[in-house]
């Protein structure tokens, strides 16, 4: 494995390995489970790498497959080391799994396409955004938490200002994102021409979905795209939710979600029109 891999793409890639591997031998994920006396939840998750998986992890799984070749059995052993190593996220403690899970992928993705009807996406957000956002929405977490969240975010942000490896980002935003008062006018302002400077940059693209546009596909909610450099991981549809998120890989859920981004890309503003929005609406916040 090629060492600036993060461990949880290398934990992934593992999974779909064990995957494949179970597949060749047409066996199901409950008749594995039985064998090795676990739950059908565990194999799930080490295959869709939401689990630490164990070098006896692998090795277990092996035995059960029938898996002869040492040299195989060895790879995926030290694939299984190499991905309980930690990324840089796992400094920050209050972070959840689910959470960290999506950091990893999305720090190594190659592209992202992100649909966002109620929030500034956060690899687009300013800190005091940031700040009244987090506040706003964890009432509960303490002053400490949330500036370590805000850290996190502007972390994240290096890879769109990366020089060198920039992700490729296409963002559709609803208007109503725009609209909704976070932090007040000054933090929005600010906010505003945050956007304008990163849809200047030459690996964004940013359109927004205006209220004219009526009923379209993303009235469902928010989900991302997320593609990879190498052509053996599959592309990864992310699903926010409250309390856990969903990750969906299957070809036809990913060709689903999309066809339909295509949709909203067809009907929201071109990329020159939404910055000119964005500048308008800058203006009524006094920026």
């Amino acid at each position: 494995m090629a060492g600036n891999v993060n461990p949880t793409v290398r934990r992934r890639r593992l999974g779909q390995e064990l995957r494949r591997l179970r597949e060749d031998r047409n066996m199901t994920a409950e008749e594995v489970a039985d064998r090795l006396l676990v739950s059908q939840s565990k194999i799930s998750r080490l295959e869709n790498g939401r689990r630490s998986i164990s070098p006896r992890d692998v090795r277990d799984l092996c035995g059960v497959y029938g898996v002869e070749d040492k040299r195989l059995i060895d790879s995926l052993m030290q694939m299984a080391r190499e991905s309980r190593q930690q990324g840089w996220w796992h400094a920050f403690a209050e972070l959840s799994t689910s959470y960290s899970v999506y950091i990893g992928l999305e720090t190594d993705a190659s592209s992202l396409r992100v649909y966002e009807p109620q929030v500034i996406p956060g690899l687009f957000q300013t800190p005091a955004y940031a700040e009244a956002l987090i506040a706003g929405a964890l009432p509960e977490v303490t002053d400490e938490e949330i500036d370590s969240r805000v850290q996190v975010r502007l972390r994240r942000q290096q890879r769109v200002w990366d020089d060198k490896n920039p992700l490729r980002l296409w963002a559709v935003v609803d208007e109503a994102v725009l609209r909704r008062l976070v932090g007040g006018t000054s933090v929005m302002a600010e906010q505003m021409n945050r956007l304008v400077e990163c849809s200047r940059l030459p690996n964004v693209t940013l359109q927004i979905l205006p209220f004219s546009a009526g009923a379209h596909p993303g009235v469902n909610g928010q989900y991302a795209v997320l593609e990879f450099p190498e052509a053996t991981d599959s592309t990864a549809i992310y699903l926010e939710g409250g309390t856990s998120d969903l990750y969906l890989e299957k070809p036809h859920d990913v060709q689903y979600y999309s066809v339909m981004y295509e949709h909203l890309r067809a009907q929201a503003l071109s990329p020159e029109q939404s910055r000119a929005f964005i500048i308008k609406v800058a203006e009524e916040y006094g920026g």
